[in-house]
């Protein structure tokens, strides 16, 4: 700082508790100058910035290549002193001098505030003093920014539904299966996450199902991918000893000071995860993860759950005119943030099935099509039979999800057709028509 300026700061007021901003809301804050003696001012900048970055470096023999890419949002100006004004006007006194401003975020779809190990998503107010033949002093200081509740993300508040199958070889004999539900993929800050399992252990050994939640980060830069994976909690339940089948719900306390999920960046991403598994000894542990949204605190909370999921969480069926065996959504299918299988929102979500109708889109028989029988999208609306998918995840590769399935309602009885009439009424229809062949005879 010059001896001319003894200082320069940029600040701003708080409009809630927790310090923060979203998508238009006004930021309104002063800059404040203290100068030593009678000086003239070029110009006086306050800038509001929202940005993000990343860079990491990677050795490749003897050479060091840096990976860097950014992403500008908005970048918005006000001049409290501009050049060229009234002379007089430009010429502060000493003392301290205080100058508002105020901006307005945006309406944007932006990530949150984040900082990672290589990269960052920032918000901040930056102000630049200039003089005549001297070096600008500058100032900055950074906000918190959160945005809205995005409930546009497919599959946010939809059941989700995995199975997992393992038999044993070497020091353990038998097999074990676990069939995970959770309610949902998006929780807001705080919520817990309940998680309803069934076991079967049919192995000669006791196994314990554990949960383990951790976060993703991504970091993305001239075609390559850093990754970095973090455990944020991790619990087990009771042993369940061999030749037992047990029905276990627990729900996870998640942290409510966790970084909410980004996915609406290019350059970055956060990501959670749910891993429910089998420990197993002496062998492999069967696995299910399930995608995480955290969702942000919304204005409104009564949003949170709806008065009544099994009716508002669910869109309606679609018409039966645009109901066939491809997939809901059109042949492009939700990536790996989708949930895996949706639960069919019966009262029991384990209810047994015969084999025979667990299929999928590619495995469905040919004889079966050509039987009269109603079709809807798979885990939407209906507790009937699902078809079944199988589902991975690695930091470095995307999971490989199976043909979405379809549920199937029992096949209705001969000559009982939508819409034309119930076998009684065919029967009827029948014994008319030959009645009346008989009487013209």
């Amino acid at each position: 700082m010059s001896f001319t300026i003894k200082d320069i700061k940029v600040t701003y007021n708080a409009i809630n508790e927790k310090n923060t901003f979203t998508s238009g809301d006004f930021i309104s804050g002063q800059v404040t100058v203290e100068v030593a003696k009678t000086a003239e001012i070029q110009s006086l900048l306050v800038k509001a910035k929202g940005k993000a970055n990343v860079m990491w470096t990677e050795r490749h023999g003897q050479t060091t290549v840096v990976y860097h890419d950014k992403e500008k949002y908005f970048s918005l100006e006000q001049f409290l002193i501009r050049e060229g004004q009234n002379k007089d006007s430009n010429v502060i006194p000493p003392g301290t001098h205080v100058y508002p401003f105020t901006f307005q975020i945006p309406q944007q779809n932006m990530p949150a505030s984040f900082k990672g190990s290589v990269g960052k998503v920032v918000y901040s107010l930056e102000t630049k003093l200039s003089r005549s033949m001297r070096v600008s002093n500058k100032a900055k200081t950074e906000f918190a920014y959160v945005p809205k509740p995005d409930l546009t993300i497919p599959d946010l508040m939809l059941p989700q539904y995995g199975t997992k199958d393992k038999k044993m070889r070497v020091f353990t004999s038998g097999s074990v299966s676990i069939s995970t539900n959770m309610e949902k993929m998006g929780y807001y800050l705080g919520e817990g996450l309940k998680v309803m399992a069934e076991v079967h252990n049919n192995s000669s050994r006791a196994v314990k199902l554990k949960y383990s939640f951790y976060v993703k980060h991504s970091f993305f830069a001239r075609g390559r991918r850093r990754v970095h994976t973090h455990e944020i909690l991790k619990e087990q339940g009771e042993p369940i000893e061999p030749s037992t089948q047990r029905n276990v719900t627990r729900v996870l306390n998640i942290p409510p000071d966790i970084m909410t999920s980004i996915l609406n960046c290019r350059i970055l991403k956060v990501e959670y995860r749910l891993r429910v598994y089998l420990d197993v000894p002496y062998a492999s542990d069967p696995e299910i993860k399930f995608p995480v949204v955290i969702l942000p605190l919304g204005p409104d909370m009564s949003n949170m759950v709806p008065p009544n999921p099994d009716m508002n969480m669910m869109p309606p069926p679609p018409p039966y005119s645009e109901v066939g065996f491809g997939p809901y959504y059109g042949p492009n299918q939700p990536g790996w943030n989708s949930s895996p299988y949706p639960a069919p929102p019966s009262i029991n979500p384990y209810q047994n099935t015969s084999e025979q109708w667990r299929c999928g889109l590619s495995d469905l028989p040919t004889h079966s099509r050509r039987v009269p029988m109603t079709t809807v999208q798979a885990c939407r609306q209906l507790p009937a039979f699902t078809g079944l998918g199988c589902h991975d995840d690695s930091p470095l590769d995307s999971p490989h999800v199976s043909g979405r399935g379809i549920q199937l309602t029992n096949p209705l009885p001969v000559g009982e057709l939508q819409g034309k009439g119930t076998a009684a009424d065919l029967r009827d229809q029948n014994l008319k028509r030959t009645t009346l062949q008989s009487l013209q005879l």
